[in-house]
């Protein structure tokens, strides 16, 4: 049992930090959409995004990261956010290249890690979480 205590506390620290990260990214299209569309073109290649696109990619986003930090339909937001942390990382590839100059983007491999851990153990991450209706295999 207390093996289990242990677990989920530590999927409920590692919720937390992904969301602490992916909430800052969602309410940088609205804050600040000069430097999120800076980022779509650079990272993504899609160009000429305006605010209301920003916008409604933001709301969209923090449907998504809301339902993953209160743990809700875990399969598709823990998914999601999986996604969505792949995308980013993986299209980062040229900052790998020259790692020196580029040291913060490594920090995208641990958390890369703890969203694919969230996802595979989505079923055990139950504290403080308010999906009802749990995932079932």
């Amino acid at each position: 049992m207390e093996l289990q205590k242990r677990l989920r506390v530590s999927l409920l620290l590692l919720r937390l930090g992904v969301f602490v990260v992916m909430f800052v990214w969602t309410l940088d299209k609205f804050v600040a959409p000069d430097h999120a569309a800076r980022v779509f073109e650079h990272f993504y290649h899609l160009e000429g995004l305006g605010a209301g696109a920003l916008a409604v990619i933001g709301v969209l986003q923090l449907i998504v990261v809301l339902g993953f930090v209160a743990g809700l339909y875990r399969a598709w937001t823990y998914g999601l956010v999986l996604a969505m942390h792949a995308v980013s990382t993986f299209s980062s590839w040229q900052q790998y290249l020259a790692a020196f100059d580029n040291l913060l983007f490594f920090a995208a491999w641990p958390m890369l890690a703890a969203c694919v851990a969230l996802f595979l153990l989505r079923d055990s991450d139950t504290m403080l979480s308010l999906d009802t209706l749990r995932y079932r295999s």
